[in-house]
């Protein structure tokens, strides 16, 4: 056995292992729940034999591309096992113990439960509530700390795996600007969280420069402990709005958003397509990551229409019947394409060139 091959064992049982772990945190704490808050279970789908092997499947399929690219080199095999792994075992504890006000609140239907410090003026109505019945929504730094354990808990370990997706069209779409020096180019990530997505992108492309947005400055701090503790460049974070970006007009020339629209009414989801365009450099590339949707995942019509029952998110059911190619297209995006993998969709588009180019 070569050392690829001893890899990809090990990468294929890492990937296992979390998402076994996944389901059985899932299962124990629905049972506990059940137990202890059964007014907090809502009535959902059974998921079928036949629906569980396509969700088998679709994992499977994943998990293969994400060695493939690993492999052709669109990023580093060591960032396949890349995690603070024991940040989140320190704090695993804590998320037992955040689920009994989680049950409550869901229970109660509090969907507003938040700090009592929380400046609300500050922030836009969507976004003072508790989505996925967060402790805190995203307004305090013990939700930042359980954020990202919480959501490879939730996708079955494969959380990563679908967030590496943006990096191949990333790449790709900054092909256009090989004449330059890399470190000349911006790539801004809209609605950064606590950093992933950053982070995975300056592993693969380590030279040019990272900036991140969020409207939560607890959850800003936690990208900033993750990205600015090692060697190299800063990530730039500021606190500031998607709907309005903070940059001039054809200045950035990539764009990720990852996990934002399905979080967001209608009308800011294309306010925040329209900034994009506007701060993107003509010929820039915009990549978004978000729930696959009922037209490119029939096959999972039941969970995503139940998502919204178990989790709180308002505009989720809006969203996984929402065009987003169309509303691409009406903001002045061409080159569209996008992918599904998993539970994740990936769109890529392109501000047009100016005519003169």
């Amino acid at each position: 056995m070569g050392t690829s091959d001893i890899a990809k064992y090990a990468y294929q049982t890492l990937v296992q292992s979390k998402s076994l772990a996944g389901f059985a945190h899932k299962e124990l704490s629905t049972k506990l729940m059940e137990l202890l808050a059964p007014g907090a279970l809502p009535n959902t789908k059974p998921i079928t034999k036949d629906l569980l092997i396509k969700l088998r499947r679709s994992m499977s399929d994943l998990e293969q591309i994400d060695w493939l690219e690993a492999e052709e080199g669109v990023y580093p095999k060591a960032q396949l096992f890349e995690a603070p792994w024991l940040t989140w075992l320190s704090r695993y504890p804590l998320v037992w113990l955040d689920l009994p006000s989680t049950w409550e609140r869901r229970r109660s239907r509090r969907f507003q439960d938040l700090p009592n410090n929380v400046n609300k003026e500050i922030y836009p109505d969507y976004y003072l509530q508790n989505f996925h019945h967060q402790t805190d929504g995203y307004l305090s730094d013990h939700s930042a700390g359980l954020y990202d354990i919480q959501v490879e808990i939730l996708f079955n370990g494969t959380a990563d795996c679908m967030r590496r997706r943006v990096i191949a069209p990333l790449k790709r779409g900054l092909n256009r600007y090989a004449d330059r020096n890399p470190s000349s180019l911006k790539i801004l990530d809209v609605a950064t969280g606590t950093g992933r997505t950053l982070q995975q992108i300056r592993r693969a492309i380590p030279e040019v420069e990272l900036l991140g947005i969020d409207l939560s400055i607890a959850y800003l701090k936690q990208a900033s402990q993750y990205l600015n503790n090692r060697k190299g460049r800063l990530a730039q974070l500021l606190r500031g709005n998607a709907e309005k970006l903070p940059f001039p007009n054809s200045s950035i020339q990539a764009i990720t958003c990852v996990y934002l629209l399905h979080e967001l009414p209608k009308e800011a989801r294309q306010n925040v397509l329209k900034e994009c365009l506007r701060v993107l450099e003509p010929g820039g590339i915009l990549i978004l990551a978000d729930s696959v949707q009922i037209a490119d995942s029939p096959a999972f019509k039941n969970i995503l229409e139940d998502f919204p029952k178990i989790f709180h998110e308002p505009y989720y059911r809006d969203y996984i019947n929402d065009d987003i190619d169309k509303r691409l297209h009406s903001c002045g995006f061409e080159g569209i394409t996008a992918a599904s993998h998993f539970m994740t969709r990936i769109w890529s588009a392109t501000k047009p060139l100016e005519k003169n180019q």
